[in-house]
């Protein structure tokens, strides 16, 4: 099991002032510094470390490295509670003078913030593509139970606006399918899909919480139940605008690539 340690205490959005620090001793790194909110932490057998090895530029600075958690000085701090996501530990880990072979890095030192945007690409298409699949299974799913409830002598299914609604729902999740396979197809035959990952990633975070919102209405008292699996996309989803990169931070990054972001005085 595997981790990425990226996010810490005071950085989050802004990869660039994390302040986990990897200094060399010998053949060695010592580690001091943070990371929270951390999927999979509490229970992964190594993280995939991003922190600063170098003083100078912030995005020049940082390096990857493989950290073992069962090493000295690795410690776990406290399990974050989640109002979703259950099926996955999120952890607040520390990092107190932990030792590791400077073999461990992973690619040049110095190029960890870019490798770690690619990276972040790649998470951003997988969020993307994830999310075509869940809202249709949810919508599939809604389908099926409306069709079987009755109220006022008629399946709920059929009511217009009900059956309107759930049309315009998957023709929305259609405009992701085609952007998302687009941007991957972009992807594989090796050209920069920053932009195209970055708006599939806005528009499935977002999709994420109209939809499921919306199908729980037609599910009425049995969608506020905790086993409902719209409910459930309902809590789930909902990290969908802030993991991997929130809503506005996509935003930036479109703007960004299409000319239109202001400098910053």
């Amino acid at each position: 099991m595997a981790c990425i340690g990226v996010s810490e205490p005071g950085a989050g959005s802004d990869v660039a002032q994390i302040r986990t620090t990897a200094r060399k001793d010998g053949g060695d790194y010592v580690i001091n510094g943070a990371k929270m909110w951390i999927t999979n932490s509490l229970q992964a057998d190594w993280m995939c470390l991003l922190a600063n090895t170098s003083e100078g530029a912030a995005h020049k600075n940082k390096t990857l490295i493989c950290v073992p958690m069962a090493t000295p000085g690795v410690v776990k701090a406290k399990k974050i509670r989640k109002i979703g996501m259950m099926s996955s530990d999120t952890g607040l880990i520390h990092f107190d003078d932990v030792r590791v072979p400077q073999r461990y890095r992973i690619g040049e030192e110095g190029l960890g913030f870019t490798y770690q945007m690619m990276q972040f690409q790649e998470e951003r298409l997988w969020a993307a593509a994830s999310t075509v699949q869940g809202l249709s299974r949810n919508i599939e799913e809604t389908i099926e139970y409306t069709r079987d409830r009755q109220i006022f002598g008629q399946a709920v299914l059929d009511f217009q606006y009900v059956h309107y609604r759930i049309a315009e729902l998957k023709t929305e999740v259609e405009a992701l399918r085609a952007l998302t396979y687009r941007a991957c197809e972009l992807y594989v035959s090796g050209q920069d899909v920053t932009e195209l990952a970055s708006m599939a990633k806005l528009k499935a975070g977002r999709l994420r919480r109209e939809v499921s919102d919306a199908l729980l209405q037609y599910w009425g008292g049995m969608g506020f139940t905790w086993d409902n699996p719209v409910s459930r996309a309902y809590r789930d989803g909902r990290l969908g605008s802030i993991g991997g990169g929130s809503d506005e931070t996509m935003l930036g990054i479109i703007c960004k690539t299409m000319g239109i972001l202001p400098g910053r005085k």
